[in-house]
């Protein structure tokens, strides 16, 4: 449950103290509505901000679950988390590994909730967001870090999702993809692909218990602004950002043939190539082969009219 204590018409955020329920999340949104405050949830940050002075006021975080609806997002980031979570290596690699876990979800979804000014390309000063009064999952105010460790847990991320930038004598930073933030302008923020030849290798992971689903939808984007593809194969044990190392199904996109129907390919500064499809939906029809992983056998399948 949540311990709130009310001062000077402030409500501030004393402790997470279980884990809600569906219907005890429902009431308390209720009585924070009452309360003129607005209650923003967060897959693992739930922040609580006054309605009167939003530029000012004070956030807290805390743990927070809720099961996934479905898709990547949110909640599957904070799947993600708690496996990266585990096995880390001392105080110091852990304070940096959380500050880099809590930037990628502001910098992909949090921003306009945090009022924190974004531009079209999803860039974000560094001195802004070093004023939030957020903790990170390592329990370190966000306040208390530097220039230094945010330059270090861009350094230290290994699918390189942030991008920096010096411009007028201020640093900036931005999540290279991922975002849910409708704000962003994906020609602002990624390079066009136009030429079939620009891509050789474009696929996107999944699973054998999501393919009956996607045969017969497509590929959707779900909460993203984009449909994720990887340029590489997972082949290795090699990182390759746009897909998750467990898949078990790959499906090739047919680039060629999308780019020459009008579909609007992208890549971002760390290699993951992007779509947005047709109405946020990629349809089976630019599918070009289906194979398991990893034992790249070929998977039949029909497109539907």
């Amino acid at each position: 449950m949540w311990a709130l204590a009310s001062s000077n018409s402030a409500l501030r955020v004393l402790r997470f103290c279980i884990f809600l329920s569906s219907s005890n999340l429902n009431a308390t949104t209720t009585t924070a509505s009452k309360s003129s405050s607005n209650f923003i949830r967060f897959g693992a940050l739930t922040l609580i901000m006054e309605n009167k002075n939003t530029s000012s006021s004070s956030f807290s975080a805390s743990a927070y679950s809720k099961r996934s609806t479905g898709g990547r997002g949110r909640n599957s980031e904070m799947r993600d988390e708690r496996q990266r979570s585990r096995g880390r290596g001392g105080p110091t690699k852990d304070k940096i590994d959380a500050l880099g876990r809590l930037l990628t979800r502001i910098l992909r979804h949090m921003a306009s909730e945090l009022n924190l000014e974004m531009r079209s390309d999803g860039y974000v000063r560094v001195d802004d967001l070093l004023k939030l009064n957020l903790k990170t999952f390592a329990n370190i105010p966000l306040r208390s870090h530097t220039i230094d460790d945010i330059r270090e847990a861009v350094k230290n991320d290994n699918k390189q999702r942030f991008g920096l930038l010096e411009e007028n004598g201020e640093l900036l930073i931005r999540a290279n993809q991922g975002h849910t933030i409708e704000t962003i302008e994906s020609e602002s923020l990624l390079k066009p692909i136009l030429s079939a030849e620009e891509a050789p290798v474009c696929v996107h992971g999944t699973y054998k218990r999501n393919l009956e689903s996607i045969l017969q939808t497509g590929l959707k984007r779900m909460k993203r602004l984009h449909v994720h593809f990887s340029s590489g194969l997972p082949t290795d044990g090699e990182v390759i950002s746009g897909m998750r190392r467990d898949v078990n199904v790959l499906i090739f996109l047919d680039v060629r043939k999308a780019l020459q129907e009008g579909m609007k390919l992208y890549i971002s500064d760390n290699k993951v190539i992007l779509t947005e499809g047709f109405d946020g939906i990629v349809p089976v029809k630019y599918f070009e082969k289906i194979k398991t992983w990893p034992g790249r056998q070929p998977i039949p399948f029909q497109i539907l009219s």
